[in-house]
């Protein structure tokens, strides 16, 4: 288990403690006023579809801006420096304006309540089951990395073990997800996008100027890690080296397309925001919205991550001293007064509860209402399900306290999570694409494509790359690599398996399948929702041209 070095102890006060304190107590307040809107079921699991576009959409983009985020994405700028930026201009822009125009309205329109439902619809119990039992897999594995590092926050705090840390974060989180439902962790969720960048905005700005702004930077780290280092596409060519480990062709297959969409377009814990909207038009601007803030999310993300790089040389350099995952907390320590101090660790808890919320409650969705409800409890009242929806909540969080102790075994947990999509995220992607968009794609062939798709990803990781059957020069470069064999090995199963196998009928993909329209879906945004700035397509192509402007300064 990864342990913080010796003399990485914050130096907090009272008036950090108080700051924390309040937070604490807003947090529990919203949780409280949420619960009284809870009446049935699907308030608790989707806050009864009655919220607006731009609450689920800066819930959007906080539910993936969690400590993980924060912590693993500063952690990938220290150790592959200006490369990083591939995950948020390639790796998340398209794909989420591809969830906005092209998938929000299968997913909406057709009322499920989760990604796993839905496959349920287009292939049938097989792959429902099959996918629904992926997903609450992955869910805890990866709630699991956010109390790791929720736990990486509190030693550092108060220099409590992480076990403690682990477990009490883990409660408190209990607590207000269950008081209040997915309702209170959206409405924290906005909280907590603000605190969070409260947070990371002084950390940045004092940062640069300790190191000599941003021509200091630049200087200390081309003469320490070569011109490459702060270049996006430098070094990329197929056969050259650099530190990320991975070409052009995986860049833009492996993360661009196949990891980054198999993740922004099937990971309920994101699509679940989007579900919650008021309307069809309301879910389709959901991930547009979000995709604006997410683009400067770099800035104080990896920039940080450089700078700790700066400010301390030795970051990764030793199993027994400071880890890449280090890069945020060292700052904070050397950086930051007090009062400002305590606004820091506010957010880093923040972005902890919004990364654990969101797939805390993405978990007791698909558990309660894709497993128990659909295959060993069925036909029971609401009230019963609401009951479990809670229950299911406490299981998940407990469940999660022991998957940390894996995520304590990485020393860049972003090489985790990414290990962690690649296994489950991306064979989901394969399946809904071509179920998507080719009719004659049968029910056998979902369940296997998705089955295949992710045994492959699992042998090119754990045989052929950890073996070292075949060289691949990092963690990171067999992410990519495992994604596209996924993809590949997936689709071709799912082709094979179509041609050998009867089609289900067309009536039943009304709605299921491009180019069809199911009898109770509508396009007719709501009244005031029909404003030229708030059209999905204007946003969606917005987003793309600003993420495509901000590679110039990193492509030379």
């Amino acid at each position: 288990m990864i342990t913080l070095a010796e003399g990485l102890r914050l130096p907090t006060n009272g008036l950090d403690y108080t700051i924390l304190a309040l937070y604490f107590i807003v947090v529990l307040g919203i949780g409280f006023a949420a619960k009284r809107s809870v009446k049935t079921s699907l308030d608790f699991f989707l806050s009864g579809r009655s919220l607006p576009a731009w609450v689920t959409g800066l819930a959007f983009v906080a539910a993936n801006l969690g400590a993980t985020e924060i912590l693993g994405m500063a952690a990938n700028g220290a150790q592959y420096g200006a490369y990083t930026v591939h995950w948020y201009w390639i790796g998340a822009i398209p794909a989420m304006v591809f969830l906005g125009l092209v998938m929000m309205p299968f997913y909406y329109g057709s009322k499920v309540r989760s990604v796993p439902e839905f496959l349920l619809h287009r292939f049938g119990p097989s792959s429902h089951l099959l996918s629904s039992v992926i997903f609450a897999v992955s869910s805890v594995l990866i709630a699991g990395v956010n109390l790791y590092a929720m736990a990486i926050v509190l030693q550092a705090l108060l220099g409590w073990p992480q076990w403690v840390a682990i477990v009490i974060a883990g409660f408190f989180v209990l607590a207000y997800i269950t008081i209040g439902g997915l309702s209170s962790a959206i409405y924290n969720e906005v909280l907590q996008f603000f605190v969070i960048l409260a947070a990371l905005i002084p950390l940045t700005i004092v940062g640069l100027k300790r190191v000599g702004g941003w021509d200091g930077l630049t200087d200390s780290l081309n003469s320490s890690h070569g011109d490459a280092f702060l270049t996006a596409w430098k070094g990329t060519g197929i056969g050259e080296a650099n530190p990320l480990g991975a070409n052009w062709l995986t860049i833009v297959l492996g993360l661009g397309f196949v990891m980054s969409f198999g993740y922004w377009t099937t990971n309920f814990a994101e699509v679940q925001r989007a579900l919650s909207a008021k309307n069809l038009s309301a879910a389709k601007r959901t991930p547009l919205i979000a995709a604006f803030p997410k683009i400067f999310i770099p800035l104080v993300v990896v920039v940080p991550g450089l700078i700790a790089l700066v400010m301390e040389p030795t970051l990764g350099k030793s199993k027994d001293g400071l880890q890449y995952n280090d890069a945020i907390p060292v700052l904070m320590r050397d950086l930051l007064p007090n009062g400002v101090l305590g606004i820091a660790v506010t957010g880093l808890l923040a972005a902890f509860m919004a990364g654990m919320a969101a797939n805390v409650s993405s978990f007791n969705t698909v558990f309660t209402n894709d497993i128990w409800a659909a295959y060993l409890k069925k036909g029971r009242e609401d009230a019963y399900y609401l009951k479990t929806g809670r229950v299911v909540t406490a299981v998940g969080v407990l469940i999660g306290m022991g998957t940390a102790f894996i995520a304590a075994s990485f020393s860049n947990i972003m090489n985790y999570l990414q290990t962690l999509f690649s296994f489950f995220n991306v064979p989901l992607f394969v399946v809904f694409i071509i179920g998507m968009f080719w009719k004659r794609t049968s029910a056998a062939a979902g369940f296997w494509g998705l089955l295949s798709g992710t045994v492959a990803a699992m042998v090119n990781y754990f045989w052929l790359y950890k073996q070292g059957i075949i060289a691949i020069p990092s963690d990171q470069g067999a992410n990519f690599v495992s994604s596209i064999v996924a993809f590949v090995v997936g689709a071709l199963v799912m082709f094979v398996v179509t041609l050998v196998t009867r089609p289900k009928s067309a009536e039943s993909l009304a709605g299921l399948v491009y180019g069809t329209r199911s009898p109770g879906m509508t396009e007719l945004p709501a009244e005031g929702d029909d404003a030229w700035y708030r059209k999905p397509a204007l946003l969606g192509w917005g987003a793309i041209i600003l993420a495509a402007v901000c590679y110039i300064p990193f492509s030379f």
